[in-house]
Parts: structure tokens; sequence; C-alpha cells
């Protein structure tokens, strides 16, 4: 019974997954630009830090690819 409501649940409110999966990036890619900025400030190289950043140039681009790289992990 539990596992039939749930189902049903999900296909009422599918726009629930959409909001989870941005969540999940926005709070990654808050997490990652406070780590990739205090490693800046610091003068350290925070690219090697963060999966999928290392090729990247731009601070915003190497944190945009961790995120990215961060969930496909995840889901």
């Amino acid at each position: 019974m539990i596992a039939n409501t749930h189902a049903e649940h999900a296909r009422l409110h599918p726009h629930d997954d959409a909001r989870s999966i941005s969540l999940i990036f926005v709070l990654g890619y808050v997490v990652f630009l406070v780590i990739a900025l205090l490693g800046t400030a610091m003068g350290l190289h925070w690219r090697t830090w963060l999966p999928g950043a290392e090729g990247m140039t731009s601070i915003f681009g190497g944190v945009k690819a961790a995120v990215y790289t961060f969930m496909s992990h995840l889901l």
C-alpha cells in the first residue's frame, strides 16, 4: 500500500524531481565556488581538488564542470 502511494505521488508531481536536481546543482555550485575562491585567494592550485575542473581555465567553468561530475556520481 505504501509503495502504491509513493508511485502515485511521483506520477502526480514530476516537477519535484526537477526541483531536487536543481537544488543539488545550486548547493553543489555554491560549495565548490567557495572552495575555488578560497583556494584562489590563498594562491593554491584548487583545480586539482575538484573532479572535472582540471582542464578548465576559468573559475566558473571549473566549478561548473566539478558540479556536473559530482552530480553524475549521485544520479
